[in-house]
């Protein structure tokens, strides 16, 4: 059986491989800016969880369509995607991208508790077209940033770490210095839900160890 990760993300393959699957990663090409402008009216949850049912519905539409040699159907395939934003006074945010604004947004956040909410579509490609083979939800964690000095946020900042992450930071690395603690699900801080996940194959009649294929960890 076959995980596609519809994401580039480091951490969310990070995740994924600790818990003893090897996906196929298959960036997806979406327009994030686009999809954020046409759902600004709704609640912050609604907003990432359509930029991550738009990363999914990319892969899984190259699938649905490709053609199989000898008309071979392939093992079971579940696609993953998922992406993650920062709810904090109101606003949510997304990648800082560059040191200058990882730098303003940390000055910001110091001392600050903040969501961080990361939003996941997980399709099924194996049974028909129904709304039962698409699971769409989103994970809250609460986060409580420390009061990290000046120094340290200019040299984190600079590390470049934290300039491709929701919240600036990254809780399993070097960021994790800076937060003193969070409350829910620490793999869904980092990129996806474990939990969450194991929720949508059980409810797609699949086990979690039917997805292990790491040699350590396969059945």
């Amino acid at each position: 059986m076959m995980i596609i990760l519809a994401s580039s993300s480091p951490s969310r393959l990070s995740v994924l491989r600790s818990a003893g699957v090897e996906p196929v990663t298959e960036p997806p090409e979406v327009n994030e800016e686009d999809i954020l402008g046409t759902v600004r009216d709704q609640s912050p949850e609604d907003q990432v969880c359509a930029l991550a049912h738009a990363k999914a519905t990319a892969i899984a539409s190259r699938h649905l369509t490709s053609v199989h040699p000898g008309g071979d159907s392939p093992s079971p395939r579940v696609v993953i995607g998922a992406d993650s934003m920062l709810y904090l006074d109101g606003e949510l945010q997304g990648k800082p991208h560059t040191v200058e604004e990882t730098i303003r947004r940390w000055t910001n956040q110091r001392g600050k508790t903040a969501r961080l909410i990361t939003g996941h579509c997980i399709i099924n490609l194996d049974t028909t077209a129904t709304d039962d083979d698409t699971f769409v939800r989103a994970v809250s964690t609460t986060v409580h940033y420390a009061h990290a000095s000046d120094a340290d946020i200019r040299a984190y900042a600079n590390s470049g770490e934290p300039l491709n992450c929701a919240g600036a930071f990254t809780l399993e690395a070097m960021g994790g210095w800076f937060i003193d603690r969070i409350e829910g699900d620490p793999s869904s801080v980092i990129g996806l839900s474990l939990p969450l996940v194991r929720e949508a194959l059980y409810s797609f009649g699949y086990e979690v160890s039917d997805f292990w294929n790491r040699p350590e960890h396969a059945k």
